[in-house]
């Protein structure tokens, strides 16, 4: 049995979600300097110029990315030879979310009531917070401010299966030409297939954490990747929607069994601008 003081994940969470608010990682600055290059769309490789500038002097002069600072997303990975002591897990988590939103500067978003209030939080807790129990006495803590604008065009779909590998296509390639300019393209595209609604939901989601364009290990799933993302960048949406070739950056997808009358997909799509930062305690 391994022991992990809650005070140290606190101070993790609050580092990740500032670092992750003000510095695009480097997969992500890679794919936008691909994506330029072969971009055809002469206002389209200015608006990627433009957004990498932003990566830039956000960076340099630590500040947010962009004004949508996001839901605080957290992903952990625990393992169950670990202890948690001196303080309870999601209570840690939660308050180095609310430290990292007040000392970092960054808009709190979350409102209580959704359905009629709408009162802020003031700190933008509470996290959504997605548990694994995995051997080993190591935490994995991966952390993803999700901006609105890209959150609010999710999509959920519960296929025929009869609906094949040529409806889970049409159905994530219809969500981005849906959601248009909404989610600020060029986007990442999550999706999750097989499951439950939920797990395919949580798939879909998970699967932004992947490094940018990194395919599948399965081969099958790298395979539709590459469909799907040729499809979406023939849709002539482009950066930031004003046209062009590049409106998707990347496709990921993970899979998970399926009931036999089942065919749930998930699409979840990641903005240009792709926080996320991962530590191991």
């Amino acid at each position: 049995m391994r022991t992990i003081e809650a005070g140290a994940i606190t101070k993790a969470i609050s580092r990740l979600f500032k670092q992750a608010n003000y510095e695009l990682g480097e997969d992500v600055l890679a794919a936008l300097k691909k994506a330029k290059q072969d971009e055809e769309s002469p206002l389209g490789r200015e608006v990627i110029d433009t957004i990498l500038k932003n990566a830039r002097i956000a960076a340099e002069e630590k500040i947010p990315l962009c004004q949508d600072c996001g839901s605080a997303v957290v992903f952990l990975e625990l393992g169950q030879d670990v202890h948690i002591v001196g303080g309870e897990l999601y209570a840690a988590v939660n308050e180095g979310v609310r430290q990292a939103y007040n000392q970092g500067y960054l808009r709190k978003s979350m409102v209580t009531h959704p359905f009629s209030a709408r009162t802020n939080t003031g700190d933008n807790t509470p996290a959504v917070i997605h548990t694994d129990i995995v051997s080993g006495d190591k935490l994995k803590i991966a952390v993803m401010p999700k901006g609105g604008g890209a959150e609010n065009m999710a999509k959920l779909g519960m296929l025929l299966p009869a609906s094949g590998r040529k409806g889970v296509v049409d159905f994530v390639v219809n969500a981005v030409s849906e959601a248009w300019s909404n989610p600020c393209p060029p986007v990442i595209i999550g999706v999750g297939i097989g499951g439950t609604a939920e797990k395919a939901m949580i798939l879909a989601k998970h699967a932004l954490l992947r490094r940018v364009g990194e395919p599948s290990p399965d081969k099958e799933n790298a395979d539709l990747e590459k469909e799907i993302l040729k499809e979406v960048n023939n849709l002539g949406i482009g950066p930031m929607g004003y046209g062009g070739r590049i409106t998707a950056l990347a496709v990921h997808v993970e899979s998970f069994p399926a009931h036999i009358t089942a065919l749930p997909v998930a699409v979840n799509l990641q903005c240009h601008s792709a926080r996320h930062r991962e530590i191991v305690l």
